[in-house]
């Protein structure tokens, strides 16, 4: 008797577009170099090293909402508490550094950790995108994780605990563009700036003396000029030894001595205007406006307050990504609880400022109605 029916694979669904056959794991190599160069980029730049943590600030705290008012107050506890990596705790440290790799690296990896009967979730892992790779499966619409140690690669068994999230991916890539991508050419010129000013301190800021002493044309000072030059010289180099200990000897010649501090007629190079260039480049690509920053460049109220809503709607830009990472996490607690629920997530306010300006728009567009309908004739 025949109980049921064998159970048939759907079969992998088919993109026209893509290439097929091309593994995302292929441009793995050229981004570990670009990783690289990003570290040093914000290890070696404050001004970047500052922005993005600055924007990992202002990214702002959310709360997720459950349908279901019973598993609620559960969620909540759940998000508060869930353990990160070895230090860390709260679904909001995990998004805080998930959110730092992908400004950083362009890509962020995480994972849901679970019991190892896999009842319930155990933690929260925040992956290094140097050693996780991304390759299509069957399609290109799925997904594989490889694990790189050295020369071996090792398919992760669970794809569906993993969080990956790129940004901005070019057509048909997988792999994201770190918020660095073209910084480093100005990056470099700026470094070369600083390190050019530090050698001129040097050279000229420790100030050097030239002792020239000019015998006369007497055969008696002809005779004794080297002794004389090397009493000098032993005069005038305890003089400037007593001096870095805060004892001040007078110096006292016979004889033509003249004393000029060596490279006095040079001047420092500008590096104002320079350097002011090369900070408007950096900050045009990480989107922060330099008050924020503690720049004092000169700035009228309304422009910074054009600078504050581009720096809105980037962070809007960024909320939309981390949003459905948020959602996994939330849903897969949910589902090993058992509950069907749904989540949603609702973000905190940027600031009180735009709220207010949200609702004067508002009150002003219903007054425009409100009389746009009153003069509108009568049928």
């Amino acid at each position: 008797m025949r109980i049921g029916r064998k159970k048939t694979e759907t079969p992998p669904a088919v993109v026209q577009t893509a290439a097929q056959g091309r593994l995302a794991v292929s441009d793995y190599p050229v981004q570990l170099y670009a990783y690289e160069l990003f570290e040093k980029v914000r290890r070696t730049v404050p001004l970047v090293d500052a922005a993005i943590s600055k924007l990992v600030r202002l990214i702002g705290s959310f709360h997720v909402e459950c349908t279901d008012p019973h598993m609620q107050v559960q969620l909540d506890r759940f998000l508060r508490e869930v353990p990160v990596g070895l230090t860390g705790q709260s679904v909001y440290s995990f998004v805080d550094s998930y959110f730092d790799s992908l400004l950083v690296y362009g890509n962020a990896v995480g994972e849901i950790v679970l019991d190892t009967k896999g009842t319930y979730v155990a933690g929260l892992w925040n992956g290094r995108v140097t050693d996780v790779a991304v390759r299509a499966g069957a399609s290109p619409l799925e997904r594989q994780y490889v694990l790189r140690k050295g020369d071996t690669e090792q398919l992760l068994p669970h794809p569906e605990r993993i969080l990956f999230t790129a940004l901005r991916p070019p057509d048909g890539g997988v792999y994201g563009v770190s918020l660095l991508q073209g910084l480093p050419v100005f990056a470099g010129i700026l470094l070369r700036i600083y390190e050019c000013m530090g050698q001129n301190f040097d050279r000229a800021g420790n100030i050097r003396y030239a002792v020239t002493y000019r015998p006369s044309a007497d055969p008696a000072d002809m005779a004794y000029a080297g002794e004389r030059a090397k009493s000098i010289a032993k005069e005038w180099s305890e003089g400037m030894q007593a001096a870095s200990h805060g004892e001040i000897r007078d110096f006292v010649s016979v004889g033509d001595v003249d004393i000029r501090v060596i490279g006095a007629e040079a001047q420092m190079p500008e590096t104002e205007i320079p350097v002011r260039q090369l900070l408007e480049q950096l900050l045009s690509k990480l989107s922060v406006p330099p008050f924020l920053l503690g720049l004092s460049w000169s700035s009228t109220e309304r422009m910074s307050a054009q600078q504050a809503d581009i720096l809105t709607s980037e962070l809007d830009y960024y909320r939309r990504l981390l949003e459905p990472v948020i959602c996994r996490i939330a849903g897969m607690y949910l589902q090993l609880c058992g509950s069907t629920a749904a989540v949603r997530v609702h973000w905190d306010p940027i600031n009180l400022q735009d709220e207010v300006e949200l609702a004067q728009a508002r009150l002003h567009n219903a007054q425009a109605a409100e009389i746009e309908a009153g003069l509108a004739p009568t049928p």
